[in-house]
């Protein structure tokens, strides 16, 4: 049984109607297992909740949620809904920050600094960065500027960020770059997915041949798979992704769901591989590496607070000023 009525015809765009307290309590859902403890966590009462999920299903054109005694279950759509809605609360996030630095830092001499960063990156380790930049320098304000690789070069080249960081073998040559740390690409899939099973690795060019739940183009989790599927298997037939996404936590839903395998960095997928939601495929010919970089424009080395953010990066201790 669904929540609420069952959906009728996609009412219009969503920018006419869409609700960020509707957008918050359905991730809360997701998070929390049931309707009554998302909408506990959001403050509001659950019958108005179930209200607020239902005009959703209907002004969306799909069910949400699924009910049971044990909890909501996400649907697929549902699944994918509430990962796009992270990326919304995620940009509302930063521009409260953004408005809240702007406000505050006239009256108390702060700076503002803004930083670009691809999705795992920013995720999993600018956060950690971040926190000792700002312990180190109180009066810093950071503004977080998460989108693709590509996006996060364009901004670095435009000037409109004065570091960035990237996933993606792509750079270009006016556009200066070093690295900061290794990660890994892997092949997961769910638990009842046939590769689960398997006795043997993968060869890379099976993978390439599978209809994979991917990122989007420019993503650069994308750019380096395929890089390294070149370098490996120079003419390797590609297939057309099953699902293009802009987020790996959208991925990891999906794939988890049984929309079909995916490949991601280790950063991204080791929750779900510690809890067993998804199952990590060997590849024939060893891991799949790759270097997450940081990325600057026009000077020799950054300076500054820009400086300061890529010597954390690269591990050493923040300095006082």
């Amino acid at each position: 049984m669904t929540s609420g009525a069952s959906p009728t015809a996609r009412g219009g765009s969503l920018g006419g109607w869409v609700q960020i307290p509707t957008l918050r309590l359905l991730v809360s859902i997701a998070d929390e297992g049931s309707l009554g403890a998302g909408a506990r966590v959001q403050g509001v009462a659950q019958s108005n909740a179930s209200r607020s999920i239902a005009l959703m299903e209907r002004r969306i054109g799909y069910p949400l949620l699924v009910r049971s005694p044990q909890g909501s279950a996400l649907t697929t759509q549902g699944a994918l809904t509430v990962e796009w809605a992270r990326t919304v609360l995620s940009a509302v996030d930063q521009m409260d920050a953004a408005v809240a630095a702007l406000t505050e830092s006239p009256s108390s001499g702060g700076e503002l600094f803004r930083v670009g960063a691809s999705m795992t990156v920013a995720e999993y380790l600018v956060p950690g960065w971040i926190s000792q930049l700002t312990a180190a320098h109180p009066g810093v304000h950071p503004v977080l500027e998460i989108s693709n690789s590509r996006d996060v070069i364009a901004k670095v080249r435009q000037g409109a960020v004065p570091l960035g960081f990237v996933e993606t073998p792509e750079i270009p040559g006016d556009v200066r770059s070093t690295l900061v740390r290794q990660d890994q690409l892997v092949v997961v899939v769910a638990p009842g997915h046939p590769w689960a099973d398997r006795a043997g690795a993968l060869e890379l060019d099976e993978v390439a041949a599978t209809a994979l739940v991917e990122r989007e183009p420019g993503s650069g989790t994308r750019a380096a798979f395929e890089a390294v599927l070149a370098r490996r298997h120079p003419g390797a037939r590609r297939a057309e992704p099953v699902a293009e996404l802009n987020s790996n936590a959208a991925i990891i839903n999906s794939v988890t769901a049984g929309l079909g395998p995916a490949v991601l960095s280790e950063l991204a997928v080791s929750p779900a591989l510690r809890d067993g939601r998804l199952l990590r495929v060997p590849v024939a010919g060893g891991e799949i590496d790759r270097e997450l970089r940081a990325v600057w424009y026009g000077v020799q080395e950054p300076v500054g607070t820009a400086g300061a953010l890529l010597r954390i990066a690269h591990g050493e201790a923040p300095r006082p000023r």
